[in-house]
């Protein structure tokens, strides 16, 4: 019955079998060939050499792809998420504490009573975007290769739970180890995970500085004029988040370098017992750097690709950081989108620079600096609905998008080419049709 099925299966959606994932450090033995298989090829040999030169459709068995390690790391982060859930509660109350003893109540809710729907709207869509954008990253990465089991869905999921786990963890910490778990569970190795997620995690960081540098080029002389010395302190942040962009490219040119310092400071920390989970780190400082590395390099070599990454990252980041300009406008002030858009880059470098979840601390007082004088009386209204469309909203949206999975089997890149035959083929017999029509001259 499945050799007949997989008979009249459509050939745009058979392929041949991929290898089951394998963990890094695994033995791996060669497999031997069942009799029952070598008598039916002896048996017939015209149809067991049709089997062999046959697509077929395959579906990788993701569960052995994903590691003791990998489902541990994710329910630390899930642990993570409840802690902070209480603290953003905490920090709920007190906020609303604040207001009501401040006497700013009754000018809070007027002038949420003043604010134009619509425009809240398209900040809400604004946000979409920028989560399909993400999305739209990781398809770039890889749509190249034909073998990944990773499906659109899948990598719906991984964005989601970037979001998700980067508002809810500390400093967004866990954020890393659950798209990974993500990542495996949808099929890809240990190894191959890593390294997509590490490419990721490269061009969005590289992206934050490119963009910061952009609008400080723009807009260095307003922020100069507007907050004098102070904005020092964000011209510093710029300089440590280049700093750490260069870092990165750094540990990936020269891995063992970072190793074998990577292993003197573990050996130093350990000797004074500063360290107390020994074998994580030593994983991380002699196998996850090198993970790191080959994974970036292995992407580097599609360079337009990683341009492409590239690109899409500043797009994704200017939706994420033009999300003022659209609470301004709901408010009805006039806003200049630039100027919303270089502040918007300094808020996240100092709400990211605070190591609490939400970055709870530097929002609220980096918001007061940066957009305070924008916002006026209406500062407080303007906070809390800003903050909804930039954190609490995504994060109660993307908590449903975590348990997406991919079924169908075929790899984006079949999926790609399929629809790009099936286009071609359309426009072919408009373009046929076209042509066939009318009185045809011949000329002897």
């Amino acid at each position: 019955m499945a050799e007949d099925a997989d008979k009249k299966a459509p050939a745009a959606q058979k392929r041949p079998k991929a290898p089951k994932p394998q963990v890094v450090g695994a033995k791996v033995s060669a497999g031997k060939p069942k009799a029952k298989v070598a008598a039916a090829a002896v048996a017939n040999p015209k149809a067991a050499a049709a089997g062999a030169g046959a697509k077929v459709k395959y579906r990788v068995n993701a569960v052995k792809a994903v590691s003791a390690q990998d489902r541990e790391a994710d329910k630390q982060s899930m642990g993570q998420v409840r802690k902070s859930l209480v603290f953003l509660g905490g920090v709920t109350l007190a906020y609303l504490a604040y207001l009501i003893f401040s006497g700013q109540m009754d000018m809070f809710l007027g002038s949420l009573s003043q604010v134009d729907s619509s425009w809240i709207l398209r900040g809400t869509l604004c946000y979409l975007v920028y989560y399909v954008i993400g999305v739209s990253a990781y398809v770039l990465s890889v749509i190249t290769d034909p073998n990944s089991p990773v499906g659109v869905r899948d990598l719906m999921s991984v964005e989601a739970a970037g979001v998700f786990f980067m508002n809810l963890t500390p400093n967004g910490m866990g954020a890393a180890p659950a798209q990974i778990y993500r990542l495996t569970r949808a099929g890809l190795s240990v190894g191959g995970a890593g390294a997509l997620h590490s490419t990721r995690f490269i061009m969005y960081e590289a992206g934050e500085g490119i963009f910061a540098a952009i609008m400080l080029i723009f807009r260095l002389d307003y922020f100069l004029d507007s907050f004098g010395d102070f904005i020092i302190i964000g011209i510093l942040l710029f300089a440590f988040k280049i700093l750490e962009c260069v870092v990165l490219f750094a540990i990936c040119a020269y891995p063992k370098f970072f190793s074998s310092i990577g292993n003197w400071v573990l050996r130093f920390a350990n000797k004074h017992g500063w360290v107390k989970d020994y074998d994580h780190w030593y994983q991380v400082v002699n196998n996850q750097i090198m993970e790191f590395s080959n994974g970036f390099k292995s992407a580097a070599k599609n360079k337009g690709d990683l341009v492409g990454v590239l690109v899409l990252t500043l797009l994704q980041l200017g939706c994420l950081y033009a999300l003022p300009w659209f609470v301004l406008n709901a408010f009805g002030k006039e806003a200049d989108l630039i100027t919303c858009l270089a502040s918007g880059s300094m808020l996240e470098l100092l709400t990211s620079a605070i190591p609490l979840p939400g970055g709870t601390g530097g929002a609220e007082g980096g918001f007061a600096l940066l957009f305070g004088g924008m916002f006026g009386a209406q500062a407080s209204a303007g906070f809390v609905l800003w903050r909804a469309i930039e954190y609490f909203l995504p994060t109660l949206c993307a908590a449903p998008l975590l348990g997406l999975r991919s079924t169908s089997g075929e790899s984006i890149n079949h999926r790609f080419k399929r629809y790009g035959a099936r286009l071609h083929r359309l426009f072919s017999r408009g373009d046929g049709g076209k042509g066939s029509g009318g009185i045809k001259i011949t000329f002897k």
